[in-house]
Parts: C-alpha cells; structure tokens; sequence
C-alpha cells in the first residue's frame, strides 16, 4: 500500500475487468478512496478483495442514470472513463446500428461522465480526468478497426478540448507529441517504484509487460507529477510500429483488453 493518492476519491467506469478494473486496484492500493462502477455486478463484487472501497452498477449509456450517480457520489478528485466496444470489420461490415453502439458507448459515455462530474472539480479547483482510448484511431490505422478508430480519434479531441475549455494554470495545454519517448520514462521511474514482485511479472510476457506499464502510467496521470494536461499519453509507445493493437476476436469490449496481471 501506497499514499500517493491518500485522501483523494476516483470515480471508474467499467470497472470490473480490465483496464478499469487495473485502474481501481492501483488507485485503491495507492490509498485512494475508490468508486467504482460497471454493468456486470458479478465482476464489481470482486472489486472489494481489490481494495476498492464502492462499487454500484451503472449503463454508463445511460444519460439519466449518469447524472444520478454523479449526484450519489458527490465531488471527485479522479474520473477514469474506461468503458468502450471494439467493433470488429471495415466501413462496408458497419451498419448504422454498429457505428451509433460504437459511438455511444464509446464517446458519448465519456461526454456524459465529464459533464456530470466536472462541476464537482470546477467547485474544488482541482481535478483529474483520465479517458481511456488507443493507438489504434489516435497515432495509427489497424485493420478491420473503421469505427473503433473513429471513436477513438474522438476521444483524443474530446479530451484536448476539454482541456482547452476548462485547465488554466501555469502549464499550456499541447496536442499530442509524435512519440512517447519521454512520457514513457516517466511511467517506468513510477512503475520502478511498485512492489518487485510485480515487475517480476514483466517476464510472463509481452501483454503482461504493457499491462504493467499502463498500470504505472494510470497512476501518473492520476498523481498528475509532469504530464501535460489535454495530452494523449501513449502507454505503448511500439504499438505504433509493431502492428499490434486490439484482439481480433469480434465483440470485444475494451474491459477485456488489458486484464491485470
């Protein structure tokens, strides 16, 4: 256990498994108080071995039941928006009906926690905002990726212009660097600091490598010690060359991308 988020609350969607799930362990472990949320209740149960100390189901589809969770949780310091949907198939394999899916869940679920959450922040003068998108839309194509990457792209310029309209301060908002040399350094100073037996877990594999680092990043996002705010971190900097990116499988929801170590 940690403090470096002592006496601090995050707010997680898809919290359950995966990234939102990775997230929530090591805000809690870094001693923050942790809420999180997700449509599958059997997976937020778990969440409590974990550390986290609430959790409730939310359709973060959902606008009216968005707002009403935002006014049951009251002000946060953290938001993580981790839902998301990788539609498998090109533009000639999306309907109408995949593409407005993809969207909602993908885009307008962020939109729907930002706007219910930031008020809270504007209120505290602090806050930090961490939406989850990919390489796959924000620095690069992937096959069979049309709508994912469209909504991920939207994502990235959600984000920036959130942060345009809103961050003041010392720091200038930047767009995204073309790499991510120096960010990545970042997260493996923070990640040198976690507990040895997780980095040991580096040599279980490549995914279990990424998962780490993204572990490591979240964080640093979360603490906010020198990032830029509104900029794309890229958690897997060779992603971009390696042609890796999300699973084939068709279907898969992003919580199932990443599952932690």
């Amino acid at each position: 256990m940690g403090d470096r988020l002592k006496g601090k609350r995050a707010f997680v969607t898809a919290g359950s498994a995966g990234i939102g799930r990775c997230a929530a362990a090591a805000f809690a472990r870094e001693g923050a108080s942790v809420f999180a949320t997700d449509i599958d209740e059997k997976g937020l149960a778990s969440l409590k071995s974990d550390g986290v100390s609430e959790v409730a189901r939310l359709d973060v589809r959902d606008s009216t039941a968005v707002a009403a969770m935002a006014k049951r949780v009251g002000k946060v310091d953290i938001l993580l928006n981790a839902a998301g949907f990788v539609h498998h198939g090109t533009v000639l394999e999306c309907s109408d009906e995949d593409w407005d899916f993809s969207f909602d869940l993908n885009v307008k679920s962020m939109h729907r926690t930002i706007r219910a959450f930031l008020p809270g922040m504007q209120e505290s003068g602090r806050g930090s905002i961490v939406n989850i998108s990919s390489a796959a839309g924000v620095f690069k194509a992937a096959p069979n990726r049309y709508v994912y990457g469209a909504t991920k792209a939207a994502v990235a310029a959600l984000t920036r212009a959130v942060a345009v309209d809103f961050i003041t301060g010392p720091r200038d908002v930047r767009e995204p660097a073309a790499d991510g040399k120096a960010r990545h350094r970042r997260g493996n100073r923070l990640a040198r600091s976690l507990p040895r037996q997780r980095r040991e877990r580096v040599h279980d594999g490549r995914r279990a490598y990424h998962r780490w680092r993204l572990d490591a990043l979240i964080l640093n996002l979360a603490i906010n010690n020198n990032v830029i705010p509104g900029r794309v971190e890229d958690a897997n900097p060779e992603s971009r060359d390696s042609g890796s990116g999300p699973s084939d499988h068709p279907g898969m929801t992003d919580r199932e991308e990443g599952m932690c170590p």
